[in-house]
């Protein structure tokens, strides 16, 4: 099928679900770039993921999540000024929250964090929604090599390992960078990891 005939938002999503309800992996647009997704709740399918990027399990990679609500089931206690900074925020923002749970234990960061972002992409958020699960978020790269903004960035190593590629926005030529990310701890405390 070529990118004219793109499917639409609604059999994407459709495809999607049935791809990570099965422990599959999938190539997808978010609110920043391209990335590569499963259940974030999946420990087979976070290990492929880690497998297919040539990662290091002990490298966290963050999750996405349709509304603020939902942070609240994996993370034990999330810091107020998380609130504040989720409320104020207007750009793609990760934040990094401690004690993490309810989440694959290769997820998470060996020191018991993980990054969420609340994503305001609408094929992300519909995905998210009808899933009922978070779902991982990583670049669509092998690690060491450039994040793509563009689908037409994406290598095709990275192509061919992947359960389902959406179609959604295959022909966005808008370039978007990554998501700042800040670390929060429970005393209020900021880190700004990448700006």
């Amino acid at each position: 099928m070529g990118k004219k005939e793109l499917l639409n938002i609604g059999e994407d999503i459709f495809n999607a679900i049935e791809v990570l309800r099965k422990g599959g992996i999938i190539l997808y647009p978010t609110d920043t770039i391209w990335g590569i997704g499963c259940d974030a709740t999946n420990v087979e399918a976070v290990s492929r993921i880690y497998k297919l990027k040539q990662r290091e399990e002990t490298k966290s990679m963050l999750v996405l999540v349709d509304n603020p609500d939902r942070i609240s089931r994996h993370v034990k206690e999330v810091p107020e000024m998380a609130w504040q900074l989720i409320e104020v925020n207007d750009q793609p923002m990760t934040i990094i929250y401690p004690s993490a749970i309810n989440l694959a234990v290769n997820l998470i960061d060996p020191s018991g964090t993980i990054g969420i972002r609340v994503t305001k992409d609408e094929f992300c958020q519909k995905l998210i929604s009808k899933l009922n699960h978070p779902i991982v978020s990583t670049s669509a790269n092998i690690s060491g090599k450039g994040s793509p903004s563009i689908f037409d960035d994406i290598s095709q190593e990275v192509k061919d390992q992947v359960d389902y590629i959406v179609r959604w926005r295959q022909d966005d030529y808008n370039k978007s960078l990554p998501s700042s990310i800040i670390k929060v701890s429970l005393n209020g405390q900021i880190e700004i990891i990448r700006n």
